[in-house]
């Protein structure tokens, strides 16, 4: 049977329910938050037409899209960006145990998406006591909606996540359901004694949770997790496929490198730190079509701007001594992430976990050790 009960039993096999939280897994039902057709495992799943294959999905650690493209109609063969979802419940509750919610505190959750979270927070501290924001009035609506059939009344408004809620401030605790390229100062103040937890990054390597503890008007941390969740909807940059990105071919400059294309791939203590450098540049990796299963191990490593001026291409290819590089734009990407991978390896290539966050009126920056050792 596919219940909250089968979901706590599927977390707490995983060794993911943190002490305190089993209650509320246990207790609120996810299916009161989702719509009927949801995405989930990389399948559209009707309730109306496979009920038991629907509850499945809802009571598994699964993340489950329930909107893309902001909620827009799209042209058949769109691209399809995920814009809203219900997260992994496992990661859910790895950004509440950072969280360390206590009973008692008040807390502020920025993106509210289905409601979900915020009642299980409302569960753990009281409805009164939680207050959620959503950029989407569309998706606001609906999570007061689903918490309200839920049994939960916390406060849900519309309103950019970026400026929190200066209205109910002060908060023991604020927590981010989305990325953010930098801590904005507002949530420091209005959280003056409290904690901060929110995935972090740019466009290289949003994949970190921020935990900042505030004091004295300064927000101080580390990074710790590898989580995966959408942008931020303010400034966010464009996606797509990859043929988007990709112009005046015939233009591109040549050159070739002795650094391997895959070096860093899959590496993210030297994607984290190149990614302090590019924070307005993705990649991705595309294996060989060979026609089989097997790539051969060639394969592309792209880097694309944000702002689809520039890109570059590092071919792989297994035993080879240089390796093709192609680049067009006013950037030289690769060169850019060259010369960033290099200067780590300089630095005696340290992990993410040296790294550390702080957050002051003046702004955000990134340290190793120590505050005082700023990353440039």
């Amino acid at each position: 049977m596919s219940t909250p009960a089968r979901l706590l039993e599927i977390l707490a096999a995983q060794g993911a329910v943190p002490a305190g939280w089993e209650d509320t897994v246990g207790a609120v039902r996810r299916e009161l938050f989702l719509p009927d057709t949801i995405e989930a495992g990389g399948s559209v799943i009707s309730r109306a037409e496979n009920p038991e294959q629907w509850l499945a999905a809802v009571y598994d650690d699964l993340q489950i899209i329930t909107q893309v493209n902001d909620g827009l109609e799209t042209p058949e063969g769109t691209y399809q960006l995920p814009t809203s979802s219900s997260s992994m419940p496992s990661i859910m509750l790895e950004m509440l145990e950072l969280l360390e919610v206590r009973e008692g505190q008040r807390v502020l959750e920025l993106g509210a998406a289905t409601g979900y979270n915020a009642a299980w927070l409302a569960h753990r501290l009281g409805s009164d006591r939680v207050t959620s924001v959503d950029l989407d009035p569309v998706l606001a609506r609906q999570a007061a909606k689903n918490l309200d059939a839920a049994g939960f009344h916390p406060q849900v408004v519309p309103g950019l996540g970026e400026y929190g809620r200066p209205d109910g401030a002060p908060y023991d605790r604020i927590v981010a359901t989305y990325t953010v390229p930098e801590i904005p100062y507002a949530w420091v103040e209005q959280a003056p004694a409290g904690r901060i937890v929110a995935p972090w990054g740019g466009s290289f390597f949003p994949y970190s949770f921020a935990v900042l503890d505030v004091a004295d008007g300064e927000a101080h941390g580390r990074f710790t997790g590898y989580p995966a969740f959408m942008r931020t909807r303010r400034n966010r940059p464009q996606r797509g496929y990859l043929a988007n990105f990709l112009h005046h071919r015939e233009e591109a400059v040549e050159s070739r490198t002795d650094l391997s294309p895959l070096t860093f791939d899959g590496h993210p203590d030297a994607l984290f730190f190149i990614g302090l450098d590019l924070p307005d540049a993705w990649h991705l990796r595309v294996d060989a079509d060979t026609g089989s299963n097997d790539s051969g191990g060639e394969a592309t490593f792209w880097i694309l701007a944000d702002d689809r001026r520039s890109w570059a291409a590092a071919d792989h290819v297994p035993g080879a001594e240089e390796y093709v590089v192609t680049q067009y734009g006013p950037r030289f990407l690769w060169d850019e992430v060259e010369r960033s991978y290099r200067r780590w390896e300089e630095h005696g290539r340290p992990e993410r976990d040296r790294a550390g966050l702080s957050v002051t009126r003046s702004g955000e920056q990134v340290w190793l050790d120590t505050p005082g050792s700023v990353v440039p």
